[in-house]
């Protein structure tokens, strides 16, 4: 019986290890060879390239740097050790102590706090294995860690780990962590910086600061605490560690040519493909971007901004030493000097809408001023309103009148002050107003305080004349300026309101580029884009950019337009982009303060816009820094290098447009007797037909128009009603800016107006 039982036994131990050898063997077979290690290659990059095939970035979530042991902070060493492996350096690849103390400590915080796993079972599952959980997987994940252990050292495992996990928002590695979290390198990061890569460890998604601010400073602290308690660091050090402020928002991508535009381009594009294919599937993006005119754009507009904050800093310097020499108080100026001045530039080919540079500001950040900021245009926006009344029956000769008015409002509608047609009768009548609670008063004004009584339409434009935008506006009423605007390409909600073309509303250099570039293209608009082509890694064609293009509005109203917008720089408030010695169009803008400085500019090939102006809305200061001083020279500069690959051509005129040469003063058929005459242009059949009879040698006596000779006369800016919406009324000055009669939104022209002879 004892002979029967041992021989069964052993019987039974054969079977167990032949069993379990087959099982080991069957395990084995289907296990990576830790020799791979060496050979391991990332996932597929995205490679981004410009319009000419040149690569401008590339994209990848698995692009590492590989440092070694010594180039990685001990502190960093220390925090992750502490939180994922306190017994690193004495187990031989798992650690049953290290399982029991993690599940005991978790059990303790009633979660997950501590990971079971060592290091060395973490690298050879982020290397080898799938994060499936299944019991084969984690006897692989063992005996691969047993085998890295035998023919890898301690230093090179940490080292290969350091370098290998996954710290979320893309960052692989401990360098890319810390370029993107701390956009510093990784040898340069604090103690507090360090604990707070070590506790994304664990689970990255939930403890980044960006996306779960209390939840990373919560880690941060845990973190901090295990150092503490395994003695790498003091009490004092925790604590000041502590107290460090967390990074809020992730910086662009490093690295890469045209940051902006490669974060515009992935923030439309990884939505489409998804995550894993647009940062690992190795796509080939071919943008519309122009690296060299990018290049350019971005070194003028630094150069220009950096002389702009020298210039700023000392007027600052001399108010303030003007203050503390006059004992001013309260003070006026900051106490803090004034931060660098931030500016956008949007490039655009006319025919296509490609986007062929794009700067959307200064620094690191992810917040793009060309296409994701909204500010208000100033009188960038006046063209839609020329343009509303030219398609209402007005011509570039009509006149209208630029005098002092004022309006009122009783809580319903905006009237007109009636019988405040000069500077003394607008105060006398505003008085009464200027303390009540139930009538409120807005009384525009031109950007120098004067007022030219009666001109031509293409004069008040090409000198932004407020008074002339605002008597327009209420002719022919707002909701037609919101009209137009709209089908030029403004996406953005307009007020239908009398400020309207003062810039109330606020808008995109992007979409004011594209409404732009729709006068220049003949009334057809083309939605602006930046990708040309996305091929998969194979080269097959995933997508292919259709133009995208419609009839904004006639090819002689923009024509009209545009022909009105040339004198901005042949004679109005642009003129120093005449050195550009082309035809060119458009339309300097600076708002209330000069807040925003603005000028957009074209061709019959491109069209580009320049802003510039604080992120905390902040007045530049002085109030000859405005959008023709201060933007157009360094917007100049740029098109200086653009179009030079352009030859220089006029603006095509359409069938069923004529020229006239008419009087400046009149708008009626200019005689030899008139002084100041221009070139106009018509659409055929609203020419004047009657010649100037006026005696140019006494003061003209002239009532403002609307249309032409042929038409009956109507006054524009009378004493009617405001035909405005009165549930949106234009935006309301202070107490104190009413008192001196200050505009809610102004705009540049010279001191002394200049003549029209063409």
């Amino acid at each position: 019986m004892a002979r029967r039982t041992f021989y069964l036994g052993l019987l039974l131990a054969f079977v167990a290890v032949a069993a379990g050898s087959y099982a080991l063997r069957r395990l084995m077979e289907g296990m990576p060879s830790y020799y791979t290690l060496e050979e391991y290659k990332p996932s597929l990059t995205t490679t981004v390239y410009d319009s000419r095939d040149r690569v401008i970035a590339e994209l990848s979530i698995e692009k590492r740097a590989l440092l070694t042991l010594s180039q990685i902070p001990v502190d960093l060493q220390n925090a992750v050790l502490a939180t994922e492996d306190t017994d690193f350096f004495h187990h031989w690849g798992i650690s049953p102590k290290g399982m029991l103390r993690a599940f005991g400590r978790n059990l303790l915080h009633g979660g997950v706090v501590q990971g079971g796993s060592t290091l060395t079972q973490q690298l050879s599952k982020l290397i080898f294995l799938t994060p499936e959980r299944k019991i084969t997987r984690k006897l692989k994940e063992i005996l691969l860690a047993i085998e890295l252990e035998r023919n890898f050292s301690k230093e090179e495992i940490l080292q290969l780990y350091l370098n290998q996990i996954y710290f979320g928002h893309g960052a692989y590695g401990v360098q890319a962590a810390a370029r993107i979290y701390f956009t510093k390198d990784v040898n340069q990061l604090t103690l507090a910086e360090c604990a707070m890569l070590a506790g994304l460890v664990k689970f990255p998604g939930g403890y980044s600061p960006f996306t779960h601010p209390d939840k990373a400073l919560a880690r941060r602290k845990l973190v901090l605490g295990r150092m503490q308690a395994e003695g790498f660091i003091k009490e004092e050090e925790a604590k000041r560690a502590e107290a460090e402020p967390l990074p809020t928002s992730k910086p662009i991508v490093a690295g890469i040519e045209a940051p902006y535009f490669v974060e515009n381009v992935r923030r439309h594009l990884e939505p489409k493909y998804g995550y894993h294919t647009f940062w690992r599937g190795g796509l080939h993006v071919y943008t519309t971007l122009d690296v060299e005119w990018q290049k350019a754009a971005e070194t003028v507009m630094e150069k220009a901004l950096t002389e702009f904050d020298k210039k700023a800093l000392e007027q600052w310097e001399k108010k303030k030493e003007e203050e503390e020499a006059t004992g001013i108080e309260p003070p006026t100026v900051s106490t803090s000097p004034p931060p660098p001045i931030q500016g956008a530039f949007v490039l655009l080919d006319v025919k296509t809408g490609a986007i062929r540079a794009l700067i959307g500001g200064r620094g690191g950040d992810q917040y793009n001023r060309a296409t994701q900021a909204s500010r208000q245009p100033g009188s960038t926006f006046k063209p839609f309103v020329w343009g509303a009344a030219l398609e209402s029956g007005m011509t570039g000769a009509s006149l209208v009148e630029d005098a002092p008015l004022a309006y009122y409002s009783d809580g319903r509608d905006w009237r007109l002050l009636e019988g405040a047609t000069d500077q003394y009768a607008i105060t006398l009548a505003t008085t009464p107003f200027a303390n009540s609670k139930d009538f409120k008063v807005w009384v525009p004004n031109n950007f120098d305080g004067k007022f030219l009584g009666v001109i031509t339409l293409r004069k008040a434009l090409a000198l932004s004349r407020n008074i002339a935008s605002v008597r327009l506006i209420e002719h022919i009423g707002p909701p037609k300026v919101v009209e137009l605007a709209h089908s030029a390409g403004i996406r953005s909600e307009l007020e239908p309101v009398l400020a309207l073309g003062l810039g109330s509303s606020v808008v995109s250099a992007l979409e004011m580029a594209g409404a732009f570039s729709t006068f220049a293209n003949g009334g057809i608009h083309v939605e602006p884009f930046d990708v040309a082509r996305v091929e998969d890694a194979t080269g097959r064609v995933l997508e292919r950019h259709v133009p995208n293009e419609r009839e904004a509005m006639s090819p002689q109203l923009a024509y009209l337009i545009t022909n009105l917008m040339k004198a901005v720089v042949e004679h109005g408030t642009a003129m120093h982009a005449r050195r550009l010695r082309r035809p060119l169009a458009g339309k300097t803008g600076t708002t209330n303060d000069n807040r925003d400085l603005w000028f957009i500019g074209f061709t019959p090939d491109v069209v580009a816009a320049a802003w510039m102006g604080y992120d905390n809305d902040a007045s530049l200061g002085r109030k000859d820094w405005t959008g023709g001083s201060t933007v157009v020279p360094w917007w100049t500069q740029i098109m200086e290098v653009v179009l030079k690959e352009y030859p220089s051509h006029d603006f095509p005129v359409p069938d069923k447009i004529v020229f006239k040469k008419v009087c400046s003063d009149t708008g009626l058929l200019a005689l030899p007797t008139c002084p100041h005459t221009a070139l106009e242009s018509f659409q055929l059949g609203s020419e004047p037909q009657e010649y100037c009879a006026a005696d140019h040698a006494r003061p003209l006596a002239l009532a403002p128009t609307f249309g032409t000779a042929q038409t009956s006369a109507v006054q524009v800016g009378t004493t009617s009603q405001a035909p405005v919406d009165p549930n949106a009324p234009p935006p309301l000055p202070s107490d104190d800016e009413l008192q001196q009669n200050g505009p809610p939104v102004t705009e540049e022209s010279p001191l002394e107006p200049t003549d029209e002879t063409r």
